[in-house]
């Protein structure tokens, strides 16, 4: 008997003490009994076979074997552990009890991985910049040609931003060339503005000290560092949209295949191979940086780093955005749409559309800073609907009531009502506080070409008898079919938005919202589709408003088809995808690796089959730059006009003036002031029907010496009502020669001014002196 409890009391003791060894397992799972009875009958058991009775008398001698036990297995422990470095091979033990064996080399399969696709990255963007390089070059054969052939070759208002950059350059010293820049008297002669402030430029700024400050200058001219940094950031546009394929597919092949799209499909995805200088070759990669940031701040459950890292590189990117395009103002408002939609239908935490928020609006405030607080910013439509959004967040607040899906989708209806009633309503008040008119010339043209309003005014007209401003025609779509892109793109997102609508409803359908795993978010139900994937929602609703923006404008496409690479990319090569597909034939674990690998390698091979031999044709295309008439007007200018000689022509033409020629110019394309675009209407009554005293008048009101008028633009033959001649007599109540009767026009005696002129009747010799002609051009001196 005195044996018995001798052994009981041993074995109690032994089993708490092993217990306590082996991390307290029954004290941490106590929804698991069994493992604890069995932990204690191994314990036991343990002890009767190792302890024998006869070594122990009493309970303390008893318990001191038991430590020199515990001792002994821990340096048995250490031994194996040793061991099992030292071996090629480790043993883990699967969940179903089944034992696996890792090598190393296993082990580093991740990083390798993670390698290849970052250099796979790397040489996408490289190559896509050498492409882009290589097609300006031999397009233009820039390496070869004048400095004025240079110039000219940046057309329109390319060739002005880049006027900027020149003068900079050129300045006796930094604070000079900012001077020149904020006490402008050249870009809108006689009236001396600040360019910084009406202008996008800082690019141009910030590269021109760059060049200046850098050891550079004896090996890299000005134009070529300026053009080299804009391959250099559309290398990065490329990036990212590879590393946003890649975040969104998880595999690093889909953003080969995007990075191919892009680049095969370059008549639709950029112009920055023919225009380097424009605001959106600049803006562009910062606004794609952007989207990849925002990628992966969605995603749920992110670690502190991740998430701060994240946030520091979507107000960056979005910065540096607004600050290089004029435009960011329409941009941000479909981005605010976007966000605002994915808050309203519970799919992304509150907190992160807010810090979204936040960093739009804190960049477009410190844009407005930059640019000597531009008013215009602050009258934009997004500046009122940032804090619409948050005041409808801030009432509505984290969580979710449990009710119906009708009450809800009643309540989404009311919260995207309020937030555009809001928005006009603070909008409508701060123009009015400030004074804002600047903008109202972009209000008409959507006005009228949408028809809601017939406008005949000279604004929208430019507008809407612009290329780039007419809706996008179908060979688009025809083009970016033959290029594989559209088909994988159009099933994606139509699948991404039934994903999106059957998420949405299991989300609302949910009355009692869990919240274990979902730290971000209450109201969000770990069960829904894409509640481990959220920024997927946001994507299926930021590329509709693009898409939309794309389809109304062709400018704008240049939002959308970048999209598309990155969806169709995303559709062929996603994991989750081929699950849910191969599922219903029975396939699961590797082989749905290896169908998703392969059809992103097949997809790839297409593709190269397809656009690989008319790239490697384009490439082997060399041409020359070839503009005889344009040159000899500028050297003409350069040669026998004074330096301090005005000149007014063309919008267009106006630009590669102030470029080739540094000379004085009335009027230039950059057109988002209201009192310049007054100016140029008066000034291009050249065109108009007018007489040459009305116009010698506009020419001394405005100070110009000298007047460049185009036959392309005066003896122009259309019957759409979409020559700047036409325009001219719209905007003056007069009906153009070629268009049909319409109400309130009438018919014009007064012959066209530019026509007329050319013959040199005694009513224009004593006005104005003819001083240079050539086939494109003639030149008169205003007397």
């Amino acid at each position: 008997m005195q044996k018995f409890q001798l052994r009981y009391l041993i074995s109690l003791a032994a089993t708490i003490r092993i217990n306590q060894h082996f991390g307290g397992t029954c004290k941490v799972n106590h929804s698991k009994k069994d493992n604890c009875d069995s932990a204690n009958v191994f314990s036991v058991d343990f002890f009767y076979r190792t302890v024998s009775v006869s070594q122990l008398s009493v309970l303390g001698s008893g318990l001191a074997e038991i430590e020199e036990i515990k001792r002994v297995q821990t340096m048995t422990e250490v031994r194996k552990r040793k061991s099992t470095a030292k071996s090629k091979t480790t043993s883990t033990t699967s969940s179903n009890g089944n034992v696996k064996t890792t090598s190393p080399a296993a082990s580093l399969w991740p990083y390798i991985h993670l390698l290849v696709g970052f250099i796979a990255m790397m040489a996408c963007g490289l190559i896509h910049s050498k492409y882009m390089s290589t097609i300006h070059e031999n397009n233009l054969w820039f390496s070869n040609i004048k400095e004025v052939e240079r110039e000219i070759s940046f057309r329109t208002e390319s060739g002005l931003y880049y006027s900027y950059y020149k003068t900079m350059v050129l300045a006796p010293s930094i604070t000079d060339g900012l001077h020149q820049l904020t006490h402008d008297n050249v870009t809108e002669h006689p009236d001396t503005i600040n360019i910084l402030e009406r202008m996008n430029i800082y690019q141009e700024v910030i590269l021109s000290i760059m060049y200046r400050i850098l050891p550079i200058k004896s090996w890299v001219e000005p134009v070529y560092f300026y053009m080299n940094t804009v391959w250099g950031l559309h290398a990065m546009l490329i990036w990212a949209l590879f590393a946003t394929s890649w975040m969104l597919s998880g595999s690093w092949l889909a953003g080969i295949l995007a990075a191919c799209f892009y680049i095969f499909n370059k008549v639709d995805v950029t112009r920055v191979e023919y225009v380097v200088p424009l605001r959106e070759s600049f803006s562009l990669p910062f606004l794609w940086v952007q989207i990849a940031a925002i990628s992966f701040f969605f995603r749920p459950n992110l670690t502190l780093v991740k998430e701060k890292l994240c946030i520091w590189i979507i107000f960056v990117s979005t910065f540096l955005f607004a600050l290089f395009w004029q435009f960011n103002q329409f941009i941000f408002l479909l981005q605010a749409f976007a966000l605002f939609g994915v808050w309203v239908l519970d799919m992304i935490p509150p907190r992160k559309v807010r810090i979204v928020f936040y960093a739009q609006a804190a960049s477009l405030i410190l844009t407005s800073i930059l640019q000597y607080v531009n008013l215009m910013i602050f009258g934009s439509l997004v500046m009122s609907f940032i804090p619409a959004s948050l005041l409808l967040m801030y009432f509505k607040g984290e969580e979710l009531q449990p009710c119906s899906i009708p009450s809800r989708l009643t309540k989404a209806v009311f919260y995207c009502v309020s937030v555009l009633v809001l928005m006009v309503l603070f909008n409508t008040a701060i123009k009015i506080l400030i004074n804002i008119e600047a903008d109202e010339h972009i209000f008409k043209f959507i006005l009228s070409k949408f028809s809601i309003d017939h406008a005949r005014d000279f604004d929208s007209k430019l507008y809407l008898c612009i290329d780039a401003f007419v809706s996008l025609p179908f060979n688009t779509f025809e083009r970016l079919t033959k290029g594989v892109v559209f088909p994988f793109y159009v099933a994606t997102h139509l699948v991404l938005l039934v994903v999106l609508f059957i998420a949405v409803l299991q989300n609302w359908s949910n009355n009692v919202h869990e919240t274990e795993n979902i730290k971000d978010h209450p109201a969000i139900k770990k069960t829904h589709l894409l509640s481990n994937r959220p920024e997927l929602a946001f994507h299926a609703v930021c590329g509709v408003f693009f898409g939309a923006l794309a389809m109304s404008t062709l400018r704008m496409k240049y939002l959308w088809t970048p999209y598309m690479c990155i969806l169709a990319s995303f559709g062929v090569s996603d994991l989750k995808m081929w699950k849910a597909v191969l599922t219903q034939l029975k396939t699961q674990g590797t082989m749905v690796q290896i169908v998703r690998h392969f059809s992103t390698l097949l997809t790839l091979v297409a593709l190269l089959t397809v656009a690989l031999p008319p790239a490697l044709k384009e490439l082997e295309e060399l041409k020359e730059f070839w503009d005889p008439d344009t040159v000899a007007l500028m050297e003409w200018i350069n040669k026998d006009t004074p330096q301090d000689a005005s000149f007014t022509g063309s919008m267009q033409l106006l630009a590669g003036v102030k470029l080739c020629t540094g000379r004085p110019i009335t009027n230039h394309p950059h057109y988002e002031d209201k009192k310049l675009r007054l100016k140029t209407k008066d000034l291009m009554q050249i065109y108009g029907r007018r007489t040459p005293k009305d116009i010698h008048e506009i020419m001394k009101k405005n100070q110009a010496n000298y007047m460049i008028l185009e036959d392309s633009i005066c003896l122009a033959h259309t019957e759409d009502g979409c020559r700047l001649p036409d325009i001219i007599d719209f905007d003056n109540g007069v009906l153009p020669e070629l268009v049909k009767p319409e109400p309130n026009l009438v018919r014009s005696s007064v012959p066209r001014f530019c026509d007329v002129i050319r013959h040199d009747g005694s009513d224009f010799t004593r006005y104005f002196k003819k001083v240079f002609t050539n086939r494109t051009f003639r030149v008169h001196k205003v007397l």
